[in-house]
């Protein structure tokens, strides 16, 4: 039996920044003294989405992994209360510049960096502009408490990228997130379809998964985005076992055995009998293999 307890947050960010990180601490403090050892925080929580338009001006926030900040405040949190802790940061490596995660062991050691792969732009969630596509592949970390995948937003809808995490070990995946509305369809919610589509990941791998979304309505360049929250965990089965509300701070804990998830995953056969052979489209974009 080996017994972990995840946790996500959930909360609205501002352009004072200070507050951002304060925020966040607390909300990692408050399920720690939960219980949780892997705390997830939403997408690029340190900065408002400033992704909603492009403006050069907003580069100048994009600092390097090493000597981080952020990062190092949050290493020595996660040293301080012995959970793992991923933080999403906007990084500049050289004239590049990533949307990024640092895995951040329990006992404060950055274990590596993720670099999100899947690069959106639509009005209101204008990425290209900012990011470069990632070059790490798709990460899986020996952890305190298992083994860790982490997708970034975008990369949630991308069935490959989790059974590519599943497939090298991962026992858990997260993905922080910032998601909302869309500024060119403001009566479409894709909530249902967003968190459908993770739930699928977690059943098909037979894995926990966890999702942390933002909260609150982001103003920028005249456009508006509504991030509609509901940060939710699910279970190896792809059933919800706790969710946010669309708006306000939100705190989501389960514990889960992943010995016995472990042990279901085996038992069941979706990767004994996956075949290869048959998958050569997956690697074209035109589906000819």
């Amino acid at each position: 039996m080996r017994n972990v307890t995840v946790a996500a947050t959930q909360f609205a960010c501002s352009w004072d920044l200070p507050a951002n990180a304060d925020t966040a601490e607390r909300l990692v403090r408050q399920a720690a003294a939960a219980g949780a050892q892997v705390i997830l925080v939403q997408e690029l929580f340190a900065t408002p989405y400033f992704c909603i338009t492009q403006d050069a001006a907003h580069f100048a926030m994009a600092a390097p992994i090493e000597g981080h900040p952020l990062i190092a405040r949050f290493a020595d949190l996660a040293r301080d209360l012995g959970v793992v802790l991923p933080v999403s940061v906007f990084e500049r490596a050289g004239e590049a510049h990533f949307n990024a995660v640092a895995m951040i062991d329990a006992d404060g050691r950055v274990l590596g960096v993720y670099r999100k792969s899947h690069i959106p732009q639509s009005p209101g969630y204008e990425e290209k502009f900012y990011f470069s596509p990632g070059d790490t592949g798709f990460r899986v970390w020996d952890t305190a408490f298992g083994r860790i995948g982490v997708g970034i937003c975008w990369d949630q809808w991308f069935p490959e990228a989790a059974r590519a995490m599943a497939l090298g070990g991962a026992e858990m995946l997260l993905y922080p997130t910032a998601i909302g509305s869309e500024p060119q369809a403001p009566d479409y919610d894709s909530q249902p379809h967003w968190e459908m589509t993770m739930r699928g990941h977690a059943a098909a791998n037979i894995v926990p998964l966890v999702a942390a979304n933002r909260v609150g309505r982001e103003t920028q360049g005249g456009r508006e985005v509504t991030f509609y929250g509901s940060s939710f965990i699910a279970g190896p089965d792809g059933q919800v076992v706790q969710r946010a509300a669309r708006d306000g701070e939100a705190v989501l804990t389960a514990r889960f055995d992943l010995d016995a998830i472990g042990a279901l995953r085996r038992l069941w056969g979706v990767f004994r009998d996956r075949r290869t052979d048959l998958y050569g489209a997956l690697a074209t974009l035109d589906g000819r293999a």
